[in-house]
């Protein structure tokens, strides 16, 4: 069986600086073994809040989003307004050597980070937060969480 590229599994919570220039460590257990690896950012809603988060893809999640919109009817009112909310809201970075991404300014100051951010591990892929936002959504997502577990 040929070596296949295997992306890490996103999991924990973690909290890290951002440098003047937006950088954010991603956690060395996230990175791939590929260098140059590009992300996917969208500006991701959340409970009712536009762009409460960044929604970070690895090239796996991103491609196979990329095959859902392809296969969306053309003119379909609501497969439009997808097309145009994460083709508006979204960008692609890359790590670094140092394993950092840099955070566009428009994306990093329209979910409120400054200086810190928690990045949050759901498995495929990952959401960077601001601290105050991440904290101000815990109660929404606990109060579900139980009943989630269904779900499995």
């Amino acid at each position: 069986m040929p070596n296949e590229s295997i992306e890490p599994i996103y999991q924990a919570r973690y909290r890290h600086g951002v440098d003047e220039k937006r950088r954010v460590q991603v956690p060395a257990k996230w990175r791939p073994a590929e260098e140059g690896t590009q992300f996917a950012l969208i500006l991701w809603p959340h409970n009712g809040q536009a762009d409460a988060c960044l929604l970070v893809l690895p090239p796996t999640a991103f491609n196979d989003l990329v095959l859902k919109i392809k296969s969306m009817p053309f003119a379909a009112k609501n497969a439009e307004a997808l097309r145009r909310f994460l083709g508006e809201k979204s960008d692609r970075v890359q790590l670094d050597k140092a394993g950092r991404i840099c955070l566009p300014d428009w994306m990093a100051s329209g979910v409120g980070i400054k200086d810190e951010a928690i990045l949050i591990g759901m498995f495929d892929r990952f959401q960077i937060w601001s601290p105050s936002r991440y904290e101000e959504t815990r109660p929404a997502v606990d109060a579900v969480a139980v009943d989630a577990f269904s779900l499995i």
